[in-house]
């Protein structure tokens, strides 16, 4: 196991982004001391800290919390399981649901209409034939077949030359080619010895091409653009914001021939995988009950640190109902076999846009009590078809390579015999298919299905969403948004429960001039998770006066003290323009919290945690909103029904997502951040989206297929709602925001509140520009403001 993230969490040094330097402390008044002026009535005293200190604590505290669910979480599955015993096909039917549970979060949709065949399609051209090789009683052909519109498998066929005893697909690991794993290069015979097992004791093997580790065709060349991310993560990238997933894709590949293969006769199918192509193995075992026998070779473990492995394993809310235990416990009673070897091993890439991830070999006997641990879920009811084989005891000092001896127990599993070979494998004079042209095309046609989805996927929000709300009456509209408002806090954000521990609120005085006073505070949430911002409080509130209250949210890598720095001539003031302090001059109270979006990878790999047990970054930061909400309320110069929300860039993300479930907030402002979200993220035609960038967490698991900006926006309505857009602002085109904002105007048109949303198009960058915006906080929060004199 590796070592939480708390552990990795370093000083300040990681968490600038390149060319950014902290802003100094707001000033103090000359002459006072800090430590004099007391905290706000009724909070404790808070210890001083700098701002980076906190931020690094609080990102911290949030993985350790994060960790604990995850260790958790093994001994919670059990209540999401319904298992029946009494018989096979009762247990069968028992995991069903689990099951089918498991296609989705693999993205193995029904939607997708995988394509039937008949028959494997034999490659051939003008300059080769489609048989590469042949021995006595098999020949090796290279094959093709249909799987969804526009995507194919392509692989080696070790065909038998009278009928099959048995029918084999044989998965390599994504850095293998398929024909490596039959033995056709030259040099490299031993890695063929596998599947050349197989087909002497009289069985079909296919073996499928992966999606490699490379990352040559990753980009778009008609741009001049390349992604610089291995192949599988590109194709994850776009393929998770659909709800799909390159497991899934790749398991289609799979399926397709268990499909073709369980039709053509009565002869058992397998399936066969090593490392990537073992981890295939085992998911295609667990969601196809037609695959009689899975051999699964360097890929078996106790899956708690996949956060720390290639991002494109990353699958949403597995580790809430599925860890390997789990996932064997759905091939049983059907014939299991787990090999323990050398796994394949595969570095960390840091400094670029790939997000961390490495692979390693587990402990033996980590991978041992995983194994035991699927015999504990079905009561040792199954434990004949469960063999667990370490390559290291099995080969006693033989020259037997893994994961071959594994290869010897699935053809005794199969009630076949192992036989020497005749003679060599006999190679044709035609040259080998072009490994490099292949995977092109693989990369490709799953780019292009990926992207196809994006093309029809509002129609489908269309289908779902837009055409189920009524416009008229306003209650009947209102009560139509709760489902969608819960569907999505609960399935694409993730829920949280309520935050669990008392506020204990404490604060510290900051500093003060002669319009408002800066305090820093503190509120607990959950166990080892606070909330922490900064209020600044205008002077002069008469006793009994109840005030407006602007939430003003920092964008990605940021601090509260940015947003009520008023230095001209520090960094921050060139996106912020001290907002918060300048709202805070007008006579608003205002409050700038801490989103925990800082910190690079340190925030990101939290991202990852959470994506596990079906969460996001927004699981925690609502729930931090939450309490920030209950505690602004109780202060007595608060009106809580008039706390507006304001955030710029990843806070102008806050913006869509906090107020669209958080009906504390009264309205709210977008700006620097909304855009055709969909397709800023998953587009290969455009240098602005975030499949080209190294903010690896911004994809949210099938959020394409339920939730836009503008479904989002639907969510805050009837309340106020307000986007603010600089032309020159690099997060998006202005055309992307138009189209987007188009169908939020129109809907609040609809509704009859047309006056209640507006955009402002400003000529500038991505920053705040506070004029239209500003109105639009005394319009609708009904506050005369204070004129301040020589700031916007």
């Amino acid at each position: 196991m590796r070592p939480p993230l708390t552990a990795l969490l370093v000083a300040a040094v990681a968490l600038a982004q390149p060319g950014y330097t902290q802003p100094t402390q707001p000033p103090q008044i000359q002459g006072q001391a800090q430590a004099q002026l007391p905290s706000l009535a009724g909070t404790a005293p808070l210890e001083p800290a700098t701002g980076d200190e906190r931020s690094v604590a609080m990102v911290a505290g949030i993985d350790r919390a994060v960790m604990r669910e995850i260790q958790e979480a093994a001994g919670k599955r059990e209540a999401l399981w319904q298992r029946d015993f009494s018989s096979p096909e009762a247990y069968d039917k028992s995991v069903e649901p689990n099951r089918q549970h498991l296609r989705r979060i693999l993205g193995v949709l029904e939607e997708d209409k995988r394509k039937p065949f008949s028959g494997l399609e034999l490659v051939t051209t003008t300059d080769r034939g489609s048989q590469v090789a042949e021995a006595q009683t098999y020949e090796v052909h290279v094959v093709r077949w249909p799987v969804l519109e526009g995507v194919n498998g392509e692989g080696i066929y070790l065909k038998q030359r009278g009928e099959p005893k048995a029918r084999i697909v044989l998965l390599p690991d994504a850095g293998q080619t398929p024909e490596e794993v039959a033995g056709l290069i030259k040099g490299q015979e031993a890695l063929g010895q596998c599947a050349h097992e197989l087909a002497l004791a009289g069985c079909d093997v296919v073996i499928p091409a992966l999606i490699n580790r490379e990352a040559e065709f990753s980009g778009n060349d008609a741009i001049g653009i390349k992604a610089e991310l291995p192949h599988r993560e590109y194709i994850y990238r776009q393929s998770f914001e659909m709800g799909r997933h390159l497991i899934g894709y790749e398991l289609q590949k799979v399926l397709g021939l268990v499909e073709w293969m369980s039709g053509r006769g009565n002869a058992p199918v397998a399936v066969v995988g090593y490392g990537e192509g073992g981890l295939l193995a085992l998911f295609a075992g667990a969601i196809d009950t037609r695959v009689d026998a899975t051999l699964v070779c360097g890929a078996f473990e106790n899956r708690d640190d996949v956060w720390s492995q290639p991002i494109c394993r990353n699958v949403q809310g597995l580790l809430k109902e599925f860890g390997d235990a789990e996932i064997a416990s759905l091939v049983l009673p059907r014939q299991l076999i787990i090999a323990h070897g050398l796994y394949p091993e595969v570095p960390s890439v840091t400094g670029t846009k790939v997000a961390p991830g490495s692979l390693v070999t587990p402990l033996v006997n980590e991978v041992r009590n995983e194994v035991n641990r699927a015999r504990k879920l079905t009561q040792g009811k199954f434990d004949r078809s469960l063999r667990f084989v370490v390559a290291e005891e099995e080969a006693e000092g033989k020259d037997t390579p893994y994961p071959t001896i594994a290869t010897g127990w699935l053809l005794k599993t199969l009630k076949l015999t192992a036989r020497a070979a005749p003679s060599p494998l006999r190679m044709s004079r035609h040259p080998l298919p072009e490994d490099k042209d292949r995977q092109e095309r693989q990369v490709r046609e799953l780019e292009r299905y990926t992207q196809r989805l994006l093309q029809v996927c509002e129609d489908e929000r269309t289908a779902t969403f837009w055409k189920k709300l009524p416009l008229t009456p306003m209650e009947k509209y209102e009560e139509a948004t709760k489902p969608q408002r819960e569907h999505f806090w609960n399935d694409v954000i993730g829920r949280n429960p309520d935050p669990s521990v008392p506020a204990n609120p404490r604060s510290r005085f900051l500093y003060a001039n002669e319009k408002f006073t800066a305090y820093e505070v503190m509120l607990d949430v959950w166990p080892d998770v606070p909330a922490w911002g900064y209020l600044l409080v205008p002077k002069g509130i008469k006793k009994g006066e109840k005030r407006p209250v602007v939430v003003c949210q920092h964008g990605l890598e940021g601090l509260p003290e940015d947003v009520v720095n008023e230095d001209q001539n520090s960094k921050a003031w060139k996106p912020y323009k001290g907002f918060a302090a300048n709202l805070a001059r007008q006579g608003y109270i205002t409050f700038s919290p801490h989103n925990f979006y800082r910190g690079q990878d340190n925030f990101r790999v939290v991202q990852r945690k959470l994506n596990l047990m079906g969460k996001t970054l927004f699981t925690v930061i609502i729930g931090q909103h939450q309490r920030i909400l209950e505690w602004l309320a109780t202060q007595p110069n608060v009106d809580p029904s008039r706390i507006a929300f304001y955030g710029l860039s990843y806070g102008g993300k806050s913006a869509m997502r906090i107020p669209a479930v958080l009906d504390g907030y009264c309205l709210s402002i977008c700006s620097g951040d909304f855009n055709e979200w969909i397709r800023k993220n998953m587009t290969t035609d455009h240098r602005a989206s975030y499949l080209f960038n190294r903010e690896y967490e911004i994809f949210e698991w099938n959020l394409g297929r339920t939730f836009n900006y503008a479904e989002m926006a639907v969510l805050i309505a009837p309340r106020p709602f307000m986007v603010e857009r600089g032309h020159d602002d690099g997060v998006a085109i202005d055309e992307w925001v138009a189209w987007e904002y188009a169908k939020v105007q129109r809907h609040y048109v609809k509704l009859g509140i047309g006056d209640k949303t507006e955009i402002e198009y400003f000529n500038g960058p991505h920053t705040i520009n506070g004029v239209g915006t500003y109105a639009f906080l005394k319009k609708h929060l009904k506050w005369t403001p204070t004129p301040v004199s020589g700031k916007k």
